[in-house]
């Protein structure tokens, strides 16, 4: 068991089957996850402190995101600090409660044992009429699960295609056109995602999020699940030629400018065909597999 904690069966046979592209929302009946994560359990971790302050933000619509001062004292979370910011309509994230909560722990493995995905799960308390983040969009996939309240979601199609870590993610590739345009023409989906409800969010689809009701507080779980890529393959097809000896050779000052680098290069990239195409598939296919299962941090 695992995504299907998140999402009633359909939704985690069709996502495990298809990955879709488009935004989906789902009914998520009753599954364990619900009895187990309840808003007087999120809210808990918010008013004991037990969430480290590196692991919060406090973010207020349309600006920034606080220093970590705001809600800190003598270098730990402090309860009443951001118990005061959310009532003065800031949006509180919780992030990776997967390292701080037991349960949240084992449905994040789970997940990574049924996907070869690694994953993290970030939780959202916003105050009635509130908002937190503005629109931008991740590169990943996202399982927005609502625990209470509802939550609306404008939005509009992936503006750059397969968005990655360090490559065409929001904040390395924004145009200041991009906000007045999409205000103009309106979302492409609007989804007012209520409490008992899940919204696969495919990577690259820029939201909005915010809390409508003038008088209904939102809670709401992120589960971003971290696709593996054909980039993260190579990584892997790479990941043994530090054990021959012509890729510890040190390149020479003289050699990393002008002709004598392209020289280099040259050499590099031969190297690197006639290391791949020597390696034995079947023998590497394990150590991936391994790597899918148990590498939680990454790059790509």
């Amino acid at each position: 068991m695992s995504l299907r904690l998140l999402l009633p069966e359909e939704g985690a046979t069709e996502l495990l089957a298809s990955w879709p592209g488009e935004p989906r929302v789902f009914e998520r009946g009753t599954p364990s996850l619900d009895a187990t994560v309840t808003a007087e359990s999120i809210r808990g971790y918010l008013y004991t402190g037990c969430v480290p302050a590196h692991e919060i933000a406090a973010v207020k619509a349309p600006s920034p995101s606080l220093s970590q001062n705001a809600y800190m004292t003598d270098g730990r979370t402090d309860r009443a600090k951001l118990a005061r910011l959310y009532e003065r309509g800031y949006t509180i994230r919780l992030g990776n409660l997967q390292r701080v909560v037991p349960a949240l722990t084992q449905i994040s493995e789970a997940i990574q044992t049924e996907t070869g995905y690694s994953n993290y799960i970030h939780a959202f308390l916003t105050p009635p009429g509130g908002q937190g983040l503005r629109h931008h969009w991740d590169q990943q996939m996202a399982v927005i699960v609502q625990i209470a309240g509802t939550k609306r979601w404008q939005l509009w199609q992936p503006p750059v295609e397969a968005p990655m870590r360090e490559y065409n993610e929001s904040f390395r590739v924004w145009k200041d056109e991009y906000l007045p345009a999409w205000e103009a023409a309106g979302p492409d989906v609007e989804v007012d995602l209520k409490a008992g409800q899940s919204l696969l969010l495919p990577r690259g689809w820029v939201h909005n999020p915010r809390v409508v009701a003038a008088e209904e507080h939102s809670i709401h779980l992120t589960f971003a699940i971290r696709e593996r890529t054909q980039l993260w393959l190579a990584e892997k097809l790479l990941a043994g030629a530090i054990s021959r000896k012509e890729f510890r050779r040190i390149i020479l000052p003289r050699q990393l400018g002008g002709e004598g680098l392209v020289e280099q290069l040259g050499e590099a990239r031969e190297a690197l065909v006639k290391y791949v195409q020597g390696l034995d598939l079947s023998e590497v296919a394990p150590s991936v597999i391994k790597d899918a299962l148990t590498e939680l941090e990454y790059k790509t």
